[in-house]
């Protein structure tokens, strides 16, 4: 420590605390940065006791309220224990008259480039806290946020979400991809529904919420599906791709197994990922269509279908707008005179049902073949993640 600079600092200080008692975290950071030293609360009692003064009874800037941070820390360790986190980050929110009084004594005594008193808790808070649960501080992305309202007293945690990817396979019928929101939040969360959005599992959606929920102690799954398919149908192959964002987990550091089977619902290769795509994925897939006809079809009219293969597909939106998608392999098999299979690779997203009956699609199976066809059901074989 240079000692003229200290003893300048000593000589500035005289006045300051004969108008304004301070206590010693509150005195030491007036000057830490001035002089480099790194804890502000022993730079505060060596000034003081240089000046041969008395700890202050009462602190003017901050009440005392920096000699109690650590009945705040034991609170926040109490209110923790039951979460895993290995990162950090503290914020705080003050009496605006300790922010005026702070403000006041740096203005007063030009005392510039020093940290703010909001700043001095969160850095005492965060250290004493990290040696506390041997976590550490983390500014970026920190697995948790704790936010302090000195005001009310008052002790706020935001778990950072885990987020997940993983494929599903569906071997039953009559089984729902999504599920009913809760009607009286809406799918907000709310003591209805226990905040898990949704008050029912009874659907693909529910069972692996239900499977997350309690494997993580989280308080939602929210769900991106990369497709749907229909109630009846069943997915099959290499399964759906998802990716879920768990909301307020309490575990982060969960065993997962290659395959969950949630009876009917096969989850595979679920991981953690750092971030979900914020763009819509483009993928393909492979689908097998049972379609009856209103009228009879020959096998020469049935190989008009033929020509959708490699054809953009012109997808038609209420809001005005369109999309186009590809057909790239087309197959069929006739049934009987008026139903017939479809062996189906395309671009995904083209809503099955509506191409082969040709509302707001063109072309369409119906439009083809010159007759009112309509898809009974659909199963997907196969679906691809387009890079």
């Amino acid at each position: 420590m240079d000692k003229k600079k200290l003893a300048l600092v000593i000589e500035n200080t005289k006045g300051l605390l004969k108008e304004h008692p301070l206590c010693d975290h509150c005195l030491g950071r007036m000057f830490a940065e001035k002089l480099g030293v790194v804890s502000h609360k022993r730079l505060g009692n060596k000034i003081r006791n240089m000046l041969k003064q008395r700890p202050t009874k009462t602190c003017y800037i901050c009440k005392n309220m920096m000699l109690n941070l650590d009945l705040h820390l034991k609170k926040m360790i109490d209110i923790t224990k039951e979460y895993q986190f290995y990162t950090f980050l503290i914020g705080a929110i003050l009496q605006p008259s300790i922010h005026d009084r702070d403000d006041l004594i740096r203005s007063k005594f030009k005392l510039r480039g020093i940290p703010s008193i909001k700043s001095d808790v969160t850095r005492e808070m965060g250290k004493s806290f990290s040696r506390k649960t041997r976590s550490k501080v983390d500014y970026q992305n920190p697995d948790m946020v704790f936010t302090i309202d000195f005001k009310k007293e008052y002790y706020d945690i935001k778990p950072k979400a885990v987020l997940l990817q993983a494929r599903y396979t569906k071997s039953i019928r009559g089984l729902p991809q999504k599920q009913k929101s809760c009607d009286q939040c809406e799918g907000k969360g709310c003591f209805v529904c226990d905040f898990h959005g949704i008050q029912e599992f009874n659907s693909v959606e529910g069972k692996i919420a239900k499977f997350l929920i309690d494997k993580f102690g989280a308080q939602q799954a929210k769900i991106t599906w990369i497709g749907s398919e229909d109630e009846s149908s069943l997915v099959m192959g290499n399964g759906r791709p998802f990716f879920v964002k768990l909301v307020n987990p309490r575990k982060r550091n969960v065993s997962l197994q290659k395959k969950i089977d949630l009876d009917g619902v096969l989850i595979h290769k679920m991981h953690v990922i750092s971030k979900i795509p914020s763009d819509p994925v483009k993928f393909s897939t492979e689908v097998v269509m049972e379609i009856d006809t209103e009228n009879e079809i020959t096998p020469n009219a049935l190989e008009k279908l033929g020509r959708l293969e490699g054809q953009p597909v012109v997808l038609y939106e209420n809001s005005g707008r369109k999309h186009k998608k590809t057909i790239y392999d087309i197959k069929l098999k006739r049934e009987s005179e008026t139903s017939f299979k479809i062996m189906m690779k395309s671009d995904g997203g083209i809503p099955l049902k509506r191409f082969v009956a040709g509302q707001d699609v063109e072309p369409s199976i119906s439009s083809i073949l010159e007759t009112n066809c309509k898809c009974k059901l659909f199963d997907f074989n196969k679906i691809i993640i387009m890079k």
